[in-house]
Order: structure tokens, then C-alpha cells, then sequence
């Protein structure tokens, strides 16, 4: 494995610029995505698309297209953007289409967000997507809270609403539902691996229910904008990926240092040919000058 000396880097730097703060049990209990496979979500819940309509989940929804499900808030200040990041990574390289081989549909979990903010986000990605079509099939949803209540509820998304930095707390995920509405598969962090999600979707669009999959506990909590500092967001994940880092590079630098030792020992070069020695070298003579 080999880790340019630039990510590296950036890494750890990254990693060095979170500083840990402890979260409120009270709190981090209530906070998490359960997994709640072959559920039915309720597709009569309203929302306000980007163009401030108001539509049920169920216009939405297509008798042959799963649906892929992010719950974020467009003001949040980082985790939010890295779902969708990392959302629109995948989508670039899977092969299917959305809005024509499956549908997007991306919730703002905050009741005060508006569609004028949605119609933002869904321009923003949809025009790094790049696809024709795409504008038609990816929708950027604002709502009333007992509404969104209740569709994070049916997913089992658990957040907190932290009125000491008016933030969000929530985990990081997305799931995947079958065409009438059911979560088939759930994704956890804000990566997700393109043959998983394609799979999740063929999948899902043949009403197949995935299985459970080991949960990544990824938090959004107290950014500070001013510092670009988290608390306990993404803190462990950084410190792990610092950690594998140095890991990576200090294996790095013993292997070359053996193999430098190897070659001296055996007399050859890098590639395998005999080293020159000073005796065997020829001669040059600089000529003196009387």
C-alpha cells in the first residue's frame, strides 16, 4: 500500500486539528441510524420540493426506481456536505442513471430550512453530476418538523437538535428503498463503495431486502466555525486514519531501510546488477600542470 507523502500530510493535519470534547451520554444515546430492513416508509408524508410545492413521498416514488434516502440539513457546516460528497462520488461512477434507472431523494431534517436552499443544493449536485436527467430524478425536500419527524422516525434516524449551538447532532448514513417504499439497505459513514450501492440498487429495484450490515458511528457535533474544529464529529475517524497513516509510512520507511541493507550485503543495486566497487572502477588521471 502506498501512501503519497501529500495525503499523508494532509491527513494528519487534519486529524491534529480536531480537538476532542466530551458528548452528553443523555444525548449520544438518543443519537444513531437503526436499521429497520423491510420497513415500510410512510409515502404519504408531505414536503416542500425545491420550488416550494408541496408533494407527498409518493409522487416521488416510481413503480419500477428504488429510491436512494439521505437525511441531512443544508446549513450544516461539514458532515452534511461530506454525505452528499460522498453521495455524488458513488453516483459518478455507478453505471445506472438517476432519473431514469433510480431516483434521489434528500431531506432536510431542520424545519426551518427552506426550498430556496434546496433548489441551491439540488443545483450544485446535480450540475457535478453531470447527467441528463438527473434534475428530474434527484430532489432536495425541506419540511414541517412533524413530518420530518416522523420519516426519520420510520428510517430510524435519531438525531438531536442542540439548542447551545443551534446544530444538528445526527449520524451519517444513507438507505436504499425498493420502488412501493421499503428500506432494502442501509450505508453507514460518508463513503460508500460504488459496486455496494449498485448492487443495493439492482437489488432493491427487485423488491430484495439486504442484510444487516455493522454500523460506522459517525457524529455531527460542535463544529466551530471560526476555528474549523469539531468535537466529537468525525474525531474518532480522523484519529483512526492519522493513526493508519503513520502506521503506513513508518512500515514504509523500515522496508526501505532493509531492503538499502539487503543490497549493500549482496553487493547489487535496486536492480538486481552488480555494484560498481572502487576497485573495479576505472581510473581517471587529472593532469598537473608544471
Amino acid at each position: 500500500m502506498l501512501v503519497r507523502p501529500s495525503i499523508a500530510a494532509a491527513l494528519l493535519a487534519l486529524a491534529a486539528s480536531v480537538s476532542a470534547q466530551p458528548l452528553d451520554p443523555a444525548i449520544g444515546n438518543e443519537i444513531g441510524i437503526e436499521q429497520r430492513l423491510d420497513e415500510q416508509v410512510p409515502l404519504d408524508l408531505t414536503f416542500r420540493d425545491e420550488n416550494g410545492t408541496v408533494v407527498q413521498l409518493a409522487d416521488l416514488m416510481h413503480q419500477d426506481r428504488p429510491v436512494v434516502l439521505s437525511l441531512v440539513y443544508y446549513e450544516c457546516p461539514m458532515l452534511c456536505t461530506q454525505v452528499l460528497n460522498g453521495l455524488l462520488r458513488s453516483l459518478r461512477v455507478v453505471s445506472l442513471d438517476v432519473g431514469s434507472d433510480f431516483d434521489v431523494i434528500t431531506v432536510s431534517i431542520d424545519p426551518g430550512e427552506t426550498p430556496t436552499l434546496a433548489k441551491a443544493k439540488r443545483d450544485e449536485y446535480v450540475g457535478r453530476y453531470k447527467r441528463e436527467g438527473a434534475a428530474d430524478g434527484w430532489h432536495f425536500l425541506t419540511g414541517d418538523a412533524d413530518q420530518i419527524e416522523r420519516l426519520a422516525e420510520a428510517v430510524g434516524f435519531h438525531y438531536q437538535y442542540d439548542e447551545e449551538t443551534d446544530l444538528f447532532i445526527h449520524a451519517s448514513g444513507i438507505m436504499v428503498l425498493t420502488p412501493t417504499g421499503r428500506l432494502a439497505r442501509y450505508f453507514y459513514g460518508i463513503e460508500y463503495f460504488p459496486k455496494d450501492l449498485r448492487l443495493g440498487l439492482i437489488e432493491a429495484s427487485e423488491n430484495r431486502i439486504g442484510s444487516p450490515v455493522d454500523q460506522i458511528l459517525l457524529l455531527c457535533y460542535q463544529y466551530d466555525p471560526a476555528t474549523g474544529k469539531y468535537g466529537f464529529a468525525i474525531y474518532n475517524s480522523l484519529r483512526l486514519a492519522g493513526g493508519a497513516t503513520v502506521a503506513v509510512l513508518v512500515m514504509l520507511i523500515v522496508g526501505t531501510i532493509r531492503r538499502d541493507r539487503r543490497l549493500k550485503v549482496s553487493g547489487t543495486d535496486a536492480d538486481g546488477r552488480p555494484r560498481p566497487s572502487l576497485a573495479s572502477a576505472p581510473s581517471t588521471s587529472i593532469p598537473h600542470r608544471n
